[in-house]
């Protein structure tokens, strides 16, 4: 393994994940399909790195 990962992929900001996420997600009463489950996972994953990237910059 290289001791330089390389580039990194950019990396859009929580809000902006968020905003996504709720609009998926309009009403948590209500179950989301296969299809969209899927879609809230990689959101899920897309938020906590944005959320990293953060820290990582305020630090």
């Amino acid at each position: 393994m290289s001791p330089n990962p390389g580039p990194r992929a950019a990396v859009r900001p929580a809000a902006a994940v968020n905003e996504d996420i709720r609009a998926l997600w309009r009403d948590p009463r209500v179950g989301l399909t296969d299809e969209q489950r899927a879609v809230y996972e990689r959101l899920l994953t897309e938020w906590a790195a944005a959320v990293r990237a953060d820290v990582v910059t305020a630090a």
